[in-house]
């Protein structure tokens, strides 16, 4: 093990691989990756695989925008299949307050140059058949969005990262961050002390504690989502089908396989590190089905599994470098949408390193933020 580090990534998801990766590339020497478990073993792994622009947050849009333009390039730039369906994201409108918060995100997305148009309930059936148009009252559609596998991201960064002469180790926890005034001296570990003087916190729904090492407050808190996977749909999955949200249960569907990935958010969960998976949430699941999706109610489940949201206060995410400890930076908090912006994340924090401006600017994203009664809420969100 090496005893000397430029700069430690602690977290080995698609935040922390990407930025690895970036780094890397960018020419950083002594690059390592520290990762307590299996590389994606955290919350990346049990995504979903949702990538999309369709957001309320500007800095959210270009972010997610970016890592699309991104995610279209892996294959050919990192070598790796990530199996991306192009498909587009469809969001279902059942409430005026929603269709007038949609239409509003859509004028900005299309600021941006995202190709998101509203839609009626007539061609959101005929983009994904398997809906009830009952009770809804328009979409929001973007064909450049989709979903992909988080698994082969995590590896195909983590690869490109090792070619580029970064280091990985696995099944290696970090205990502390020693510091002398306020720099960073080391990272001690299960494997033993790690000399840096630069922290990049990717940790995903452990941040807070990592955090803490330093005395840096990073307000997230884990909190557990479910997803099932079905049989086969019979007859056949319908062509090109969307990723679908019903806005307003957050049930949402996209193919897997030949069957569905299903899931939802459940009101009645509470912050915690739990990851096994229960049934309590499948009642609210049916009734959202019932409403919006009958059909589904007569695919078995053949699997599924539960994983980590890591939540912020205003569900947006924590990205930037502290004030009060010299070369501690993070990316984490990201409330759900992590995954979909890994690749953009990657880059901003490889410029924030080197002193560099990045394409987005992130500082509304800071974590000081709370302190200063500046929340940056994201309302599309499920």
């Amino acid at each position: 093990m090496n005893t000397y580090a430029s700069v430690v990534v602690i977290g080995g998801g698609v935040m922390g691989t990407s930025i690895a990766y970036h780094l890397a590339a960018a020419g950083v020497p002594d690059v390592l990756l520290v990762e307590r478990d299996e590389l994606g073993a955290g919350s990346t792994s049990r995504a979903a695989g949702g990538v999309r622009a369709q957001f309320s947050d500007e800095v959210n849009i270009q972010l997610g925008a970016r890592s699309l333009a991104l995610f279209g390039r892996f294959q050919e730039e990192i070598g790796t299949d990530i199996g991306l369906h192009r498909v587009g994201y469809l969001f279902l409108l059942s409430t005026p307050e929603e269709v007038a918060s949609f239409e509003a995100s859509v004028r900005l997305q299309n600021d941006l140059d995202v190709p998101s148009r509203m839609i009626s309930p007539d061609e959101a059936r005929r983009l994904s058949p398997l809906i009830s148009t009952e009770g809804l009252l328009a979409a929001a559609f973007s064909p450049d969005d989709g979903h992909c596998t988080p698994e082969a991201v995590v590896h195909g960064y983590a690869g490109a990262a090792r070619r580029y002469g970064a280091h990985i180790l696995r099944h290696t926890a970090v205990t502390g961050i020693e510091t002398r005034g306020d720099a960073i001296t080391a990272v001690t570990t299960t494997l033993g002390r790690i000399t840096t003087n630069t922290v990049i916190c990717a940790a995903g729904a452990w941040s807070r504690s990592v955090g803490a090492m330093v005395g840096v407050d990073l307000p997230v808190q884990p909190l557990r989502r479910q997803i099932a996977v079905t049989e086969a749909v019979p007859g056949g999955l319908p062509p090109g089908l969307p990723m679908t949200i019903d806005f307003n249960s957050t049930l949402y569907f996209h193919a897997e396989g030949p069957g569905l990935l299903v899931g939802m958010s459940d009101p009645d969960e509470r912050p915690g590190f739990a990851t096994d998976p229960h049934d309590r949430w499948i009642p609210r699941l049916a009734a959202a089905m019932q409403r919006r999706a009958p059909s589904l109610l007569d695919l078995r489940r053949t699997g599924g599994w539960a994983g980590l949201y890591e939540v912020t206060p205003d569900h947006n995410a924590l990205i930037g470098e502290a004030t009060s400890v010299s070369r501690f930076l993070y990316a984490t908090g990201f409330s759900g949408h992590g995954f979909l912006q890994g690749p953009a994340v990657g880059e901003v924090v490889r410029d924030l390193y080197l002193g560099r401006v990045p394409f987005v600017d992130v500082t509304p994203l800071g974590a000081g933020r709370f302190e200063a009664d500046a929340p940056r809420p994201e309302v599309n969100r499920v």
